[in-house]
């Protein structure tokens, strides 16, 4: 029976690069699971590999056929993103294992869905000084960069994932990711081998 390893945390927490790090890992066998988002597409980033970059059309359709799991709308300063999972008929829980990235409550849905014995936290927590700013360099690459934004997401987040809100959804174990990314990448990498 197969799993979904979710890997969630505030804004700038490295979560991008650890998804990715971890599915380069061969010896983890791990599939994409990708989001869908409203949002524009950002610098750097490629449809179907970060997100599935989808119009609200889509968006709409998609749920008329049943196939949203879940959906988290942000108000932002350029209007309302969607942010998504979907059911995919790609999808083969019973042969294998896959990855997902996410926010706490989109990790609460799918556990919902999939049942807490197949969807499997990923907690990363980097402390906030450093995730401003690695925030703040990220944003600079940006064409337009939109600081307003950067700060809301940042915001959001302490609520979003304050204390209550992770004990409400069961995670105790967290990745620290400040310092050695390598040290956090083999400890996750070792606690996905022992639930294979």
């Amino acid at each position: 029976m197969g799993k979904i390893f979710y890997i969630m945390g505030k804004s700038a927490s490295g979560k991008d690069t650890i998804y990715a790090e971890l599915l380069s890992r061969t010896e983890l066998k791990l599939r994409p699971i990708v989001l869908y988002t409203t949002r524009p597409i950002r610098a750097k980033e490629t449809d179907g590999v970060e997100y599935h970059f989808v119009t609200l059309d889509i968006l709409q359709k998609m749920q008329a056929e049943g196939k949203v799991i879940e959906l988290r709308t942000y108000d932002t300063v350029q209007g309302p993103w969607h942010y998504f999972t979907a059911d995919s008929d790609s999808m083969d829980m019973e042969q294998f294992n896959y990855l997902a990235l996410g926010t706490l409550v989109s990790y609460e849905k799918m556990r919902d869905y999939y049942g807490a014995d197949r969807v499997v936290p990923l907690y990363i927590e980097v402390e906030d000084g450093k995730r401003l700013e690695r925030a703040m360099k990220r944003e600079k690459k940006q064409e337009v960069p939109d600081y307003v934004e950067m700060c809301r997401r940042f915001l959001a987040d302490q609520e979003d994932f304050s204390e209550k809100n992770i004990a409400r959804a069961g995670i105790t174990r967290r990745f620290p990711n400040n310092d050695d990314r390598e040290i956090c990448m083999d400890e996750l990498a070792d606690y996905i081998k022992a639930r294979l």
